[in-house]
């Protein structure tokens, strides 16, 4: 598994309140730095942890602009969409302005909710942290191993025929993701044992990112 550090946990819990500690440097830094953090969430039950232990955070949320790794092709407001997760766990919790939440348009559908997601990806200079999950089969975001999302070169791509429903989906592209400046994969449950096992094998998965920080409970 080469270019790519491990930090191993003892509970899915664990994971979540380091990466929170991680979340919550690298946005006082580039604040500092730059004035600005863009920060891409991930969906699913420890990022939503995480998101959780971030209320109270001692971070300038006015300068925070937050994006989506993927979106279902569901209806605004739908429990199962990443954003409504996001929102409950965190958005609605702290300042950061509307206009810096920059939400999918996966109601559209996926060709015209990933062309806009696209454009604006263009707008900005580059995506300071993403933070990803890792699905069973080694997906991730919305990026399925053998679909052709992933060799889509646009910063945000229409993703069809999920093999997890809903079959729609928009998710940021492999080219989004790679021009990122860090990339952390949570990685917890039992589930994903022979994923990860394969990637530290060198499978070419979809996951399996070079520079990528995992950070593991199995």
């Amino acid at each position: 598994m080469m270019n790519k550090s491990i930090q191993r946990f003892e509970t899915p819990f664990a994971v979540a309140q380091a990466v929170a500690e991680l979340v919550e440097h690298d946005a006082r830094h580039c604040i500092a730095q730059r004035g600005i953090f863009h920060w891409v969430l991930a969906g699913g039950t420890t990022p939503k942890q995480c998101y959780e232990l971030l209320r109270d955070a001692d971070i300038e949320w006015s300068k925070v602009h937050v994006w989506f790794g993927d979106e279902r092709c569901l209806p605004v407001g739908d429990d199962e969409r990443n954003d409504v997760m996001a929102d409950e766990a965190l958005l609605e919790h702290v300042p950061i302005p509307q206009d810096q939440i920059h939400r999918i348009d996966a109601e559209l559908g996926a060709e015209q909710g990933a062309l806009l997601y696209a454009e604006s990806l263009t707008d900005i200079e580059r995506l300071d942290l993403v933070l990803l999950g890792m699905g069973e089969d080694g997906h991730t975001a919305s990026l399925f191993p053998n679909n052709p999302a992933l060799s889509n070169q646009a910063l945000a791509v229409p993703v069809f025929d999920s093999p997890k429903p809903p079959s729609d989906r928009v998710s940021m592209g492999y080219t989004a993701l790679m021009l990122a400046h860090r990339r952390i994969i949570m990685v917890t449950g039992e589930g994903k044992r022979d994923a990860f096992d394969k990637v530290c094998a060198g499978e070419p998965l979809p996951v399996n990112m070079d520079d990528s920080e995992w950070y593991v409970s199995l």
